[in-house]
């Protein structure tokens, strides 16, 4: 067998991305050959690619694209927040969220097989990235807005993503806006759009609550209304207080600026997955008595 030297190692890494061991076993299969090894590598990148896909992603970054009165908000998942700051995975991300804007994909399956500039799939791409970086990576979610309005996009980093569709009012108060749907993460921009069953289930709690305090009926029915008004102010964006200025509504604010919001999307990395917990202490513990 060939002598398999540093340099051969080092020039696969570098030709493939991936890890140092690998490129050795690979070479080591392929007798030295590097072409042989490099296709070895591509063929089991994409084996790595779904032997990963059970591990919990829910690190990442929600990244933003914008194109005149098109934009898009797009949340991709990794396993650790170290990744999450590698310019390959950030490369990606960024790519994605510009496909979302101009190929306007209607599934997360069919932004899968959507072409980026580069010129591979979305698909293609996500493989090529978990073979270099060696985790599980997944495109979770995206939303589109195609409007004849004007969009505005708010950045937490890269772990909150805010874009508002607005009329009126001037970038900079919009911009205040979506700062404070990234903060107070309202559900939905006024009352009318809060699901009918959901005020109709906190109105029956309310009812039930008050029935036990001895009051009369017509007292208990102003209760009743009054905590049902708190609850659609506390989720609605229009009722909740303007965390600048927390003496008003930011819907006072908005009129003060005479702008309106249509709708809003906010993402928030990682929102709704469970996180394996570690014991990194009990893990070194039983390593040792191995």
């Amino acid at each position: 067998m060939a002598a398999i030297t540093a340099k051969m190692v080092g020039d696969l890494r570098a030709a493939t991305g991936l890890g140092m061991m690998e490129c050795k076993k690979a070479l080591v299969e392929a007798d030295g050959d590097f072409d042989k090894a490099e296709e070895i590598l591509r063929i089991k990148s994409g084996a790595k690619a779904g032997k990963l896909a059970g591990r919990t992603a829910a690190e990442g970054v929600v990244t933003e694209c914008v194109k005149g009165k098109v934009g898009a908000v797009v949340e991709i998942n990794c396993e650790t927040d170290f990744v999450a700051k590698d310019k390959s995975f950030l490369a990606f991300a960024n790519a994605v969220a510009e496909a979302v804007v101009d190929s306007n994909p209607g599934t997360l399956e069919a932004l899968a097989e959507t072409k980026l500039a580069s010129g591979e799939t979305v698909e293609e791409a996500r493989k090529a990235v978990i073979a270099k970086l060696g985790e599980n990576i997944t495109v979770r979610r995206f939303d589109r807005i195609e409007t004849a309005h004007d969009l505005v996009t708010y950045m937490h980093g890269a772990k909150i993503g805010v874009l508002v569709e607005h009329k009126g009012g001037d970038a900079q108060a919009i911009r205040q806006v979506a700062m404070h749907i990234a903060a107070s993460r309202p559900q939905c921009v006024s009352s009318a759009e809060v699901d009918p069953e959901v005020v109709a289930k906190e109105r029956h709690i309310y009812e039930e609550q008050a029935a036990q305090s001895g009051k009369p009926a017509n007292i208990i029915e102003k209760m009743v209304e009054g905590r049902v008004h708190k609850f659609l102010a506390e989720v609605t964006l229009l009722g909740q207080p303007f965390v600048i200025n927390p003496d008003e509504t930011v819907e006072k604010f908005l009129k003060e600026n005479n702008a309106e919001i249509v709708r809003f999307v906010a993402f928030h990395v990682g929102e709704g997955i469970e996180k394996k917990e570690v014991d990194y202490a009990a893990e070194v513990a039983a390593a040792s008595k191995v």
